[in-house]
């Protein structure tokens, strides 16, 4: 949450579509280690590439907690950093293939369950065996395999959507300082977290009763609620944020004789801390014709989505492991967590645009409708998405 405004603070020079390639950077290091960090674990201990991506994390946000000392050029210090940080976080891969190595089917759903309410608290504040046949490739079902990919792909998208475009949402439409709206937005973000940890919990006994793939499209259903909720209705537009169309000398009349004299010094407002420009900034043009998002609107979406993405996140890769069966998983589980990373990377700078140019309702009607392709995906093949076991099981009765 907190990005935006150290992006403004280090580099005057940055606008809101960098803002879109710095959270995408993170993204971009990660897709690119992931299937790297996957394949390193498939042949060498675990613990090799885990230390080696720990210690790059760790510079890495060495670097970007210092990204405003350079003289010049901060923006590009703070996108190199992003990259790095992402990079490093390309080791969930050997997490994830580790605990799908090391459970049975019965237990992989706790295990994903509390390694996912691990990553929540983030937020808030056995091996392989190497003698398994390589034969059990061929009973792999890759349509299954390509179309959880494809989920995962769409999930990620739209958590990197929610927390890209949620400070300049809350900025444009309530007319928050910056200071307030990182604020908010970490207490809602904190309360999502906890929410999240609830629904991993809650998902173990769930999933037993109903199975996977159910939570899995419930959860996709809520999250289309979700945005379906932040679209603007009714007739209240936002505060048109006019502190931007000023002259450093002289003052402008704003529509004639309607308005008083709108101006203020640049050299005022960058000295002054207190003088912040708040409210929709006209020169999103949107924003003369756009109702506002109500607040009301907003924390509902975030319930919602904070219901749906949990439950959809555990359950497209512990079906995605189940689905591999005893096959090593480390470089498919790259090939996850990689389109998982192309997700974040696109996700930020598609609504970031959209956005700017366009404006909440197209931004968030866009994504309902990748939401509704999603479902009517997950009804194609919900009966493909099936355990190794059982699809061997039905394979071997056929041949037999």
């Amino acid at each position: 949450m907190s990005i935006w405004p150290y992006l403004q603070q280090i580099d005057k020079t940055a606008d809101p579509s960098f803002l879109g390639w710095i959270i995408a950077s993170y993204s971009i290091g990660q897709m690119i280690a992931s299937p790297f960090f996957g394949m390193w674990s498939n042949y060498r201990p675990r613990r090799e590439p885990l230390v080696v991506s720990t210690g790059i994390s760790i510079a890495a946000n060495f670097l970007y907690a210092y990204v405003h000392l350079p003289s010049s050029h901060n923006k590009y210090y703070m996108l190199a950093a992003r990259t790095l940080v992402g990079f490093g976080a390309g080791n969930v891969a050997v997490v994830r293939s580790y605990i799908a190595g090391a459970t049975s089917l019965t237990e992989r759903t706790n295990a994903m369950a509390n390694t996912s309410a691990c990553q929540a608290v983030g937020f808030i504040l056995g091996p392989e065996n190497n003698e398994v046949v390589q034969d059990n490739q061929r009973y792999i079902d890759h349509v299954a395999v390509v179309s959880t990919n494809f989920l995962f792909f769409v999930i990620l998208f739209i958590f990197a959507v929610f927390e890209t475009i949620a400070t300049p949402l809350t900025m444009d439409m309530y007319a928050w300082t910056r200071k307030k709206a990182v604020f908010i937005n970490g207490l809602i973000l904190g309360a999502v977290g906890i929410e999240s940890m609830v629904v991993f919990l809650s998902v173990k006994e769930l999933s037993k009763r109903i199975g996977e793939r159910a939570i899995l499209y419930g959860g996709l259903v809520f999250i289309l609620v979700g945005f379906f909720v932040l679209l603007p209705w009714g007739n209240q537009l936002p505060n048109i944020q006019w502190a931007d169309i000023r002259n450093n000398s002289t003052p402008k009349r704003i529509f004639g004789e309607t308005f008083a004299f709108l101006w203020m010094s640049q050299t005022e407002f960058s000295s002054n801390n207190t003088a912040e420009a708040t409210g929709c900034p006209s020169i999103q043009t949107w924003c003369s014709y756009t109702p506002v998002i109500h607040l009301g609107q907003y924390i509902t979406s975030d319930i919602l989505i904070g219901l749906g993405y949990p439950a959809c996140n555990v359950m497209s890769y512990t079906l995605y492991s189940k689905i591999l069966g005893p096959t090593p998983q480390g470089i498919y589980m790259g090939w996850l967590t990689a389109c998982g990373s192309g997700a974040r990377i696109l996700g930020p700078v598609f609504v970031s645009q959209l956005y700017s140019s366009l404006g909440p309702r197209w931004a968030f009607g866009s994504i309902c409708g990748i939401v509704v392709l999603s479902l009517l995906l997950l009804e194609v093949v919900y009966k493909r998405l099936i355990a190794f076991s059982v699809r061997y099981e039905s394979l071997q009765e056929q041949i037999s």
